[in-house]
């Protein structure tokens, strides 16, 4: 039997047109259905707990927190000038013009710490020229605040300050101090005092405290007529007295000497030994005389 040929005409390729949209557009439906179901079900949080079921969970391990910081030691300058020596007469100064409260607070308020150069009381009453009683107020603040550099200091920071030129101290800028290491010993020089770092009293970052021996006068006070330092005493002179030595001329001489008693007493005891030994032969010879004188007159 023989198939009749299929004949495309203008109804039948509309209906297969249409056949074809509507499968298109059911299976458009079922996709879009399926993708809102998805979020639905992620939005209602059931996927987000598929999600949690099929996910390893993470093990967060704490990051522990830093230490702080270790605050720093507080300083009670008063206390600390009272009993570690003798600063009385510092420390007065220092509370008459309220300036320990000044020190007290660059001490232990700020981050660069203090310095503080302490002369010992008798350095204040070795002070002769100038005097201090002459000094106002204002002054005498000065004076004080140019013991105190503001910043810490400990020992071996002086080494990188040798040479490095003036240091502003508290004062002010007119009011500079020059240092020098030698070997570990610190110089302080400020035109009118050169002095020495004798001891540390106390340094531990932020307060450094060293005793001086001599006060330090600025020449913002006092002026730059400095007077020559005094000349060093003479050294006490002790009279050269050689000793004797026993030396080859000494026993020479001694020997010379020996050698002229010698001489003498041998001149002089030769007549003597002369003189015995013609003594002796006389006796003998008179002995022989008489011996003979008396055998002859037996044999008569």
């Amino acid at each position: 039997m023989t198939v009749p040929p299929l004949k495309f005409t203008k109804m039948n390729t509309t209906k297969i047109f249409i056949k074809t949209c509507t499968f298109l557009l059911v299976c458009c439906t079922l996709a879009n259905a399926q993708a809102g179901y998805g979020e639905s079900t992620l939005g209602s949080g059931y996927g987000d707990s598929i999600l949690a079921l099929s996910t390893p969970p993470t093990i967060l391990t704490p990051t522990p927190a830093p230490a702080p910081a270790p605050a720093p030691e507080y300083v009670n300058l008063t206390d600390l000038l009272s009993v570690a020596g003798p600063f009385s007469t510092f420390l007065k100064y220092l509370e008459s013009t309220k300036l320990i409260e000044t020190l007290q607070t660059q001490a232990n308020d700020t981050e660069e710490g203090i310095t503080l150069f302490v002369p010992k009381d008798t350095a204040f009453s070795n002070l002769k020229k100038p005097s201090l009683s002459n000094l106002t107020s204002d002054q005498l603040k000065q004076l004080c605040l140019f013991h105190a550099l503001p910043h810490y200091y400990s020992l071996s920071d002086f080494k990188n300050l040798s040479g490095a030129g003036p240091v502003n101290t508290l004062a002010g800028g007119l009011y500079t101090l020059n240092f020098t290491d030698e070997s570990g010993t610190v110089h302080i020089g400020s035109g009118w005092t050169n002095t020495v770092v004798s001891s540390s009293v106390h340094a531990k970052d932020p307060v450094a405290i060293y005793q001086v021996n001599r006060v330090l006068l600025p020449e913002a006070i006092f002026g730059t007529d400095i007077p020559p330092p005094a000349p060093a005493p003479a050294p006490v002179a002790v009279p050269d007295v050689a000793p004797v030595a026993d030396g080859p001329d000494a026993d020479a001489g001694k020997v010379k000497g020996k050698g002229k008693g010698l001489g003498s007493a041998a001149s002089s005891s030769t007549p003597s030994s002369s003189c015995r030994i013609i003594g002796w032969n006389g006796w003998r010879w008179m002995v022989m005389v008489v011996a003979v004188s008396g055998g002859l007159m037996v044999v008569l």
